[in-house]
């Protein structure tokens, strides 16, 4: 039998049936260990590890002296057994190995500027500017194949729900949408520039109104903005959708079974929430402090105002003279002891607050320990205990002031209470909707009415009444929800979504509260509001951050580790060298001239 020139068997595929047979093997040099003169060789391809046996009476021996980790040889042999006690139960390939007689070097490696073999921390410029040996390791490669397999299920199970994929421009007009812009210049149109899709927002809602009813693609975005853990640099994907004659129950409906699906089926065995609870953006931030809830933590904030209103804590008593004022209570079960009481007050200390108020709960002590206990007495102490369901070995934190100002902090000393307790379930994906986003919000900078969140939403209320408003109302204009929601896991926000605003009227209304007149709107989404007063069908959509599902579903902390070639936290690619500086030629040819600043 005549052998492929590379391999017969990939690195993966030796069995116990395959002993005997003359097989050959291609891959890199995993490890290479001397045992007494016998060299062993874990050889590796994408496939699998399997060990090769050179001894001195082979005639590949002298090469095989020679190779060093991470070469890319072939090696030819025979499969034979293991011997007893040498099998590897945790590989497939661990019970044979292959006695080698023959090896070619197919590519040489020179010194690593890391190393391969283990999976140990690495300094994460070089991993950057080495991704390609950072990606030979186990824990990466499984990591970019979980999202190949990831992204597969998500399109099948999309065109399984009616969804038709389409594809998107990427060079496209500059819009003001939030982020920056990534710009490119033309060479046709000297002075002129194109911009990379933030996302493709316009498009897809344009792809409602030319009548195809269900969209979806595995979007490229681009936004020139600043990276975070949970935001790459520079670029990202999406799950983009977008659905005609829908309601907000409608999109739930249709993404709901698509995300729980591909949590279930990549999520190793941890629970997933069975039916998404739909939670008012204002019950998630007095609950929670949040709207992107870890649901894993089970504590819940309560306003508990009444135990300290006119009580003998001075400091909360006149907070609360002031209307709108309110005193928020953490409870921390399990934390009643004044060591962890005292850790938890200089840890929201060093978070630049001025304390953590604080009563804990302890065997034989009527009424509860600590300082605002003394204050407060027995009797407000219990009804706070009552509330809260709070009993001996508990303690409980408490936040005052208005609530819009410390809503943040008090979501944080949540996490921080429950992570320290370990109370937050590590088994589980609890996953929600956040649902009713204020549409407007109060702009303390510019004195003035603003949209809190997307501008692009449909008010959660009669079209006829929305357009009756009166814009100087403040009060009631606040109190206007939008059909607009986000998905969240674990604390980490998926995506937000929105019925769309396609009425031409409530698009020029709704701006017009926000203090941007007809020409603004005209200027900067004339073609949206002209394809709008051509027949627009009602339709809304969302937009899954595919890095980020990856992401939960890999145990990982930072998106890079689930993307191939990521970017440093500066928006460089540290492998290519890009940004780059381009030669004088190409930019005479596009007409330009650099204004550089000085340094």
């Amino acid at each position: 039998m005549t052998l492929h020139r590379y391999r017969s068997h990939t690195c993966g595929a030796l069995r116990e049936s395959d002993i005997g047979k003359e097989v050959r093997l291609s891959g890199w040099c995993h490890r290479i260990r001397d045992h007494g003169g016998v060299l062993f060789i874990d050889l590796r391809d994408h496939y699998g590890l399997t060990q090769a046996v050179v001894d001195p009476d082979s005639p590949a021996f002298k090469l095989a002296e020679t190779l060093r980790s991470e070469w890319v040889i072939r090696i030819d042999g025979k499969a034979r057994k293991r011997p007893a006690g040498t099998e590897n139960p945790e590989l497939p390939t661990g019970q044979v190995e292959v006695y080698v007689t023959d090896i070619e070097v197919l590519g040489a490696a020179g010194d690593l500027p890391m190393p391969v073999f283990g999976e140990q921390e690495y300094p994460e410029d070089i991993r950057l500017k080495y991704r390609f040996l950072d990606l030979r390791r186990e824990k990466l490669h499984s990591n970019i194949m979980l999202r190949g397999a990831v992204i597969d299920s998500l399109r099948r199970r999309m065109k399984d729900g009616g969804f038709f994929e389409f594809q998107t421009p990427i060079l496209t007009a500059s819009s003001p949408e939030g982020a920056r812009d990534y710009l490119v210049p033309s060479r046709i149109h000297p002075g002129k520039f194109y911009a990379l899709p933030q996302a493709p927002q316009q498009f897809k809602q344009l792809i409602m109104v030319a009548g195809f009813d269900r969209y979806f693609q595995i979007a490229p975005c681009f936004r020139d903005e600043d990276a975070r853990a949970d935001r790459s640099p520079g670029e990202f994907y999406q799950l983009d959708l977008e659905m005609s004659f829908v309601t907000q129950q409608d999109v739930f409906d249709a993404v709901e079974p698509v995300i729980r699906g591909v949590f279930e089926e990549f999520g190793k065995g941890k629970k997933v929430t069975p039916k998404f609870p739909l939670i008012p953006y204002a019950e998630a931030i007095r609950k929670y402090g949040s709207d992107k809830p870890d649901l894993r933590n089970p504590i819940e904030m309560q306003d508990v105002s009444a135990a300290f209103k006119d009580s003998g804590f001075k400091i909360f008593a006149r907070i609360l003279e002031t209307e709108g004022n309110a005193v928020w209570a953490i409870p921390a079960p399990t934390g009643g002891n004044r060591a962890f009481a005292d850790r938890m007050n200089s840890w929201a200390q060093g978070e630049g607050q001025p304390g953590l108020g604080y009563i804990f709960w302890r065997e034989g002590e009527e009424g509860g320990a600590g300082p605002l206990a003394k204050n407060i007495g027995p009797e407000r102490t219990k009804m706070i205990a009552d509330q809260l369901g709070l009993k001996v070995g508990d303690a409980c934190f408490f936040v005052a002031g208005k609530p819009k100002d410390f809503y943040k902090f008090a979501g944080a000393a949540r996490t921080k209470v429950g992570q320290e307790l370990n109370l937050i379930a590590q088994d589980r994906f609890d996953l929600c909707w956040i649902v009713d986003f204020p549409m407007f919000e109060w702009s303390e900078e510019e004195k003035k009415i603003d949209f809190s969140h997307n501008p692009f939403s449909m008010p959660n209320m009669a079209v006829e009444e929305f357009l009756a408003l009166d814009a100087s109302d403040s009060e009631k204009l606040l109190s206007i929800n939008a059909f607009q929601y986000d998905i969240v896991c674990n604390g980490t926000e998926l995506s937000s979504g929105a019925i769309r605003n396609h009425r031409p009227e409530v698009m020029e209304k709704a701006f017009a509260i926000a203090g941007y007149p007809k020409e603004v709107l005209e200027a900067k989404f004339g073609g949206m509001l002209s394809a709008f007063r051509l027949g627009a069908p009602p339709h809304g959509g969302i937009a899954p951050g595919i890095d980020r599902i990856v992401m939960l579903l890999a145990g990982e902390e930072n998106l890079r580790e689930v993307v191939l070639f990521p970017m440093n936290q500066k928006a460089e690619d540290l492998m290519m060298g890009a940004p780059s500086e381009v030669l004088p030629k190409q930019l005479k040819e596009l007409s330009l001239r650099l204004d550089l600043p000085k340094k």
